[in-house]
């Protein structure tokens, strides 16, 4: 699943955090964006996001903890473990998101092997990619990786197939930020 305008979306949820008259918003909100942040592969975001989440807010939405242990998994490059905190039942305003981040993490994962790999084995690869050994193995014929009883050599990936990496700050989301810490400064 890819998310339609993930920019948009990324853009009125934080004008909805900065135009809140009392400086917080709903846990939905920040559940969303902090979803979208993780989906950019966004993690010093995902991380600053969090850290000035109310903690009664955190503390009420066990949803918005979830979703934080996924970007911490993340952050420490643990992928069974980033698997495993995404393979929850997600509320309806997140679930997109948060399915859409899992099949971006899987293809990301598919893109590290290729690139880091000449062979692993079935199961390290499975692991990496939150997968059960039998949909790890069709993952590799669908990608004509060639697979040994329990070796997997994969191929580099074509442009065309890599997963793009995350654009950098522009002057504008730089502009913002600066806004948004004056505004906290104040």
């Amino acid at each position: 699943m890819v998310l339609n305008d993930v920019n948009k979306l990324v853009h009125d949820l934080e004008k909805t955090e900065l135009e809140s008259t009392t400086g917080t918003v709903s846990s939905q909100v920040y559940c969303q964006l902090l979803a979208v942040y993780l989906y950019q592969n966004d993690l010093c975001n995902a991380k600053f996001l969090w850290k000035r989440i109310p903690d009664s807010v955190k503390n009420s939405c066990q949803e918005l903890s979830q979703i934080w242990n996924a970007g911490q998994k993340m952050w420490q490059r643990d992928w069974p473990a980033v698997h495993t905190a995404l393979n929850l039942e997600w509320s309806e305003y997140v679930r997109h998101i948060m399915q859409a981040l899992k099949e971006s993490v899987r293809e990301r994962a598919m893109s590290l092997v290729s690139e880091a790999y000449s062979s692993v084995d079935i199961s390290v690869l499975a692991g990496m990619t939150g997968q059960s050994l039998d949909e790890a193995k069709q993952s590799v014929l669908e990608r004509d990786w060639s697979l040994d009883e329990t070796t997997v050599k994969p191929c580099k990936m074509t442009k065309e197939q890599a997963t793009p990496s995350p654009a950098t700050l522009t002057e504008d989301q730089l502009y913002k930020l600066t806004q948004f810490v004056s505004f906290l400064e104040n």
